[in-house]
Formats: C-alpha cells, sequence, structure tokens
C-alpha cells in the first residue's frame, strides 16, 4: 500500500511525464484523430447550390415555399471516457511492470490528453461489478484526481465482468464520446453491449497482456493460482501438450476479442508490459487522423 507522499509523489511524476508527452509527441494528434467526428445542429438556412440534398428541413420548406438546409458544425468539446478493468488479473505482470501498471500509465497520458484540449474525461472501473464511477469533468484538478484513483482504487471484486462495464456505460453516457477500454480481455460474453457501445460512440480496446500470459516458461513442475477465482493447481511447464494447451487458451481468448471488437466496429490496440505504449498510441492517432 503506497503511503499519501508516495501516492502525490506518483501522481505528479505522472502529470510531468503525460504533459511532456501530450507537448511533444502527441502534439495535435490526439486532436486531430477525434475533433470532428461528432457534428452538432447550427442552423436552417436557405438551400444553396451544392448543399447536401440529406439535410434539407422538408418541415421548414414546405413552411416557406423554398428549400431551407439544416447547417453543422463540429462538436467543439469532446468526451473521453475510460472504462478500467481493475480485476485481480491486472496485477500479473513478469516482464518491467505489472498490468495495472501500465493501464495507470496509459489511463494518465489519455486524461491529461483530453484536458489539454478542453475536453472532458470520465472514468468506469470494473472487476466483476461496477467498482467506481467518476463522472466526465474537465480540468487539470479532475484529472489530477482521476490519477490518483488510478493509482490506489483497490477491487472488491474478484473476477472480470466487462459485460457489465461496457453496458453501464451505454446506459450511463448519452452523449456520443471516445471510450477507451483498458483491460487484458481475458474474458468472453461482451459482444452485444460492445456492438451497441460501437453504433453510438467511438471505441477503443487497449489489450494488455504479458510475455507469460502467451507461453510457459519451461521451470519444471509449478504450482499457479488463479488471481480471480483463487483455484490452485500443479502445473509441468517442460510438458509439450501443457505449453500447447496454455498458447492455444490464450489464441483463442485474443481471437475472440479481436472478432467482438471487429463485429462492433471498433479498434484494438496492443500493449505487452515490455512494449513502448507511447509508439502504440501515436501510431494510432496518427492513423486516424
Amino acid at each position: 500500500m503506497l503511503t499519501t507522499a508516495e501516492i502525490l509523489k506518483k501522481v505528479r511524476e505522472l502529470e510531468i511525464k503525460s504533459k511532456k508527452l501530450t507537448t511533444h509527441l502527441f502534439t495535435g494528434e490526439y486532436h486531430s484523430a477525434f475533433k470532428g467526428k461528432g457534428m452538432r445542429f447550427k442552423e436552417v438556412r436557405e438551400y444553396q447550390a451544392g448543399d447536401d440534398i440529406r439535410f434539407i428541413d422538408w418541415n421548414v420548406s414546405a413552411r416557406f415555399g423554398h428549400p431551407f438546409s439544416k447547417l453543422f458544425e463540429e462538436e467543439r468539446e469532446l468526451t473521453l471516457m475510460l472504462l478500467v478493468d481493475i480485476s485481480p488479473s491486472s496485477l500479473f505482470g513478469t516482464i518491467h511492470q505489472r498490468k495495472k501498471d501500465l493501464i495507470t500509465e496509459i489511463g494518465a497520458v489519455l486524461a491529461f490528453s483530453a484536458v489539454s484540449n478542453q475536453d472532458k474525461v470520465g472514468v468506469i472501473f470494473f472487476s466483476d461489478k461496477i467498482e467506481y464511477y467518476i463522472p466526465p469533468k474537465k480540468g487539470r484538478e479532475h484529472a489530477l484526481f482521476i490519477v490518483r484513483e488510478l493509482l490506489t482504487v483497490e477491487p472488491k471484486g474478484r473476477g472480470t465482468n466487462l459485460n457489465a462495464a461496457v453496458r453501464f456505460f451505454n446506459n450511463s453516457v448519452k452523449q456520443k464520446s471516445i471510450a477507451f477500454i483498458l483491460s487484458d480481455f481475458m474474458v468472453d460474453r461482451y459482444d452485444d453491449p460492445l456492438r451497441v457501445a460501437g453504433s453510438k460512440h467511438d471505441v477503443i480496446g487497449v489489450k494488455v497482456y504479458d510475455k507469460m500470459d502467451m507461453e510457459l516458461p519451461k521451470i519444471g513442475l509449478i504450482q499457479v493460482e488463479d488471481a480471480e477465482t483463487g483455484r490452485m493447481q500443479w502445473l509441468d511447464t517442460d510438458d509439450q501438450s501443457v505449453q500447447y494447451s496454455y498458447a492455444l487458451q490464450f489464441n483463442q481468448t485474443e481471437e475472440a476479442c479481436r472478432t467482438s471488437f471487429k463485429k462492433a466496429g471498433a479498434a484494438l490496440l496492443y500493449v505487452r508490459t515490455d512494449d513502448d505504449y507511447v509508439k502504440v498510441l501515436q501510431q494510432f492517432f496518427t492513423r486516424r487522423k
């Protein structure tokens, strides 16, 4: 458990790092990737040559006897939502850092990127239930509060229910938003709510995983514990069939995840615990311009 002084120090470190990244690496890229995704009705004016006929206001046109067009403008303000998996599996990590540490840092960078662009940012923390909801707001103080919670929030549940998290998001956030789902996605059965979210919002999954999620080291007989169920099991890591089954399970889960996001029309990024997440985000922002 971090002390208050350690928490404040870590928050400050993340703020400085996030500001540096936002200023030097993500300058204009966050803005270009997401601005203009939402349009807001501005006014009605007489139809002009070249206007899109889909935007003719037929009621007003009928009233005045000649065509009028609806005008729209870009939404100047966006809402960024972070759906953060804080289930016990996020505490796993064998190279460089834990999944939770990586998720926290990515969440901090996204939060500060949003507030630096005068956008709102909110968070849904989830395990096998909704643990904590921070409604979207603007401002540095709000971003600092979010980062403190990212660092310190502890789950009461033991499992992971992404289905419930996405449903909660769909029901709670009515305005079209950008939603980053930060998780290892070691779950199933979330196709339907994800499809609903993808039809209403701009959804991006960030799959955070560890090298040992993919393959077991060959170190003989070991006892392992499932972080979410508490189930203990002995594994012979030198056994080829054990190695194969373990890798197969990861690949099947990954394939199901990729298929779910594709069906929902949502993006999916991959970040390993020893990857440079900055490059992954930067490449994604650049592709979206």
